[in-house]
């Protein structure tokens, strides 16, 4: 029943909400925020000097690009480029750099990964910072664009020239791996990224942390799920991650946990669509509160949570039956017998109708779900509307449904019903005979 609750009830987009790319700067460098405590790296290199026609061709290109006049700004940076044997490989990275902002900003991100290739095929000619972030902008644009295993590459490489990364590339990894469907991989890089957070106090997302979660249940690793969805509910208290929670304990056979999540989640508030409140008052009914569970579901229905159906009715009017509310119960299953298509609930109705010795509406009831059909067990019904008729004093009515029950489970090799629609067959001829005997000794007297 619970059994995809994770991967289903929420969707990927909640997993993989981490911005994957960060926003980038006019000249397409991509911006971090440094760590506490992060330095930058002193340049080492003998970077070429920029020339000052270069420079005001490169700002023309700038100013066109916060116009956001792509089409102006790759005229600019691409005539530029023919004339490339005459700039140094500092300024053909810097033009590169910027013509793979533009095609990013245009979602041209195939034609921006290999702007940013030029840019690192410049080599020492450009600054270890741009190299460092250029890494980190390509391993994201190779994921944008499917290509995860290039992903992977670059930022491994980017990992091992940046100075005290972050949790970021970590959960960035996480979801490369994920996408590969190599969840062990993700998740190892998911909880590094997540006790780098904690270690250095910067608070941990809630996407990482459903992520996690996502994986750990992939894998059946179920201490770990029931674990990161407690935090989760007491973090980032949600719909989904209680009725998870809930689902997970039910999955597990943990049924007072479950019981207790689900009563913490409606206490709260959380429980908001149909399927939770009818889930609920299904455990209610598991653990034999079923006066609870009736009020659940009437709760819903009234409040227009739960649509009312055949299927819902039944379920409440079978609350209402086993916590002994015939009352509550029979209205409830007459309309739901009502919207059904098959006589299921009306033979259901005919049993309490028989119970309540109200025999009219049981040979009625009964009527209805022969009329219907559908049923697992036709003789039962006739069994039940020949007991009613017999109730009734119709005892030659009662004989037909009895008869009709015998040859129904004589056909069905049902030899419990068959015994016992012969043994009033019997009964009722007995009857017979003893009041023709009563008849004819009254004639003599």
């Amino acid at each position: 029943m619970f059994k995809r609750i994770v991967c289903l009830t929420c969707a990927l987009a909640v997993y993989l909400g981490t911005p994957l790319l960060h926003e980038l700067d006019v000249r397409g460098t991509a911006a971090f925020a440094a760590e506490d405590g992060e330095k930058p790296k002193p340049e080492t290199r003998r970077i070429p000097a920029m020339s000052e026609a270069t420079y005001k061709k490169l700002s023309e290109a700038q100013e066109l690009v916060e116009a956001k006049d792509f089409a102006g700004a790759k005229q600019v940076l691409n005539d530029m480029l023919k004339r490339r044997d005459r700039m140094n490989g500092n300024e053909v990275g810097q033009v590169f750099n910027m013509l793979g902002f533009v095609y990013f900003s245009e979602e041209k991100y195939g034609e921006a990964i290999n702007a940013y290739k030029e840019v690192l095929a410049q080599g020492e000619n450009i600054p270890e910072g741009l190299e460092v972030q250029t890494l980190y902008t390509l391993a994201q644009l190779s994921f944008v664009n499917e290509n995860y295993q290039q992903a992977l590459d670059y930022m491994r490489q980017w990992q091992q020239r940046a100075d005290n990364p972050g949790p970021d590339p970590h959960i960035f990894m996480g979801q490369v791996y994920y996408q590969m469907e190599n969840f062990p991989a993700a998740t190892e890089q998911i909880e590094r990224g997540i006790a780098l957070a904690k270690e250095r106090q910067i608070p941990v997302k809630e996407q990482w942390l459903a992520l996690l979660n996502f994986l750990y249940y992939e894998q059946e690793k179920w201490p770990k799920v029931l674990e990161t969805l407690e935090t989760l509910v007491t973090r980032f208290p949600k719909r989904q991650y209680w009725v998870q929670l809930a689902g997970i304990h039910a999955q597990l056979g943990n049924e007072k946990e479950s019981l207790w999540t689900y009563e913490a989640a409606d206490v709260g508030g959380y429980l908001t669509e149909q399927g939770d409140l009818t889930n609920y008052a299904g455990t209610l009914m598991q653990a034999s509160q079923y006066w609870r569970a009736a009020r659940v579901l009437e709760r819903g229905i009234q409040e227009k949570i739960i649509e009312r159906t055949d299927e819902t009715l039944l379920q409440l009017g079978q609350a209402w039956q086993l916590a002994q509310e015939t009352k509550k119960a029979i209205p409830v299953l007459e309309e739901a017998a009502k919207l059904s298509d098959e006589g299921t609930i009306y033979e259901r109705l005919a049993s309490l109708y028989l119970d309540s010795d109200n025999n009219e509406a049981c040979v009625k009831a009964a009527d209805g779900a022969l009329d219907k059909g559908g049923l697992r067990q036709e003789q039962t019904v006739f069994l039940v509307k020949g007991m009613c008729l017999s109730n009734m004093g119709e005892r030659n009515q009662a004989r037909e449904a009895f008869v009709e029950c015998r040859t129904i489970a004589r056909r069905e090799d049902d030899d419990s019903n068959r015994r016992i629609c012969q043994q009033w067959i019997t009964y009722l001829d007995n009857e017979e005979k003893r009041e023709q005997e009563l008849q004819r000794a009254a004639a003599q007297l």
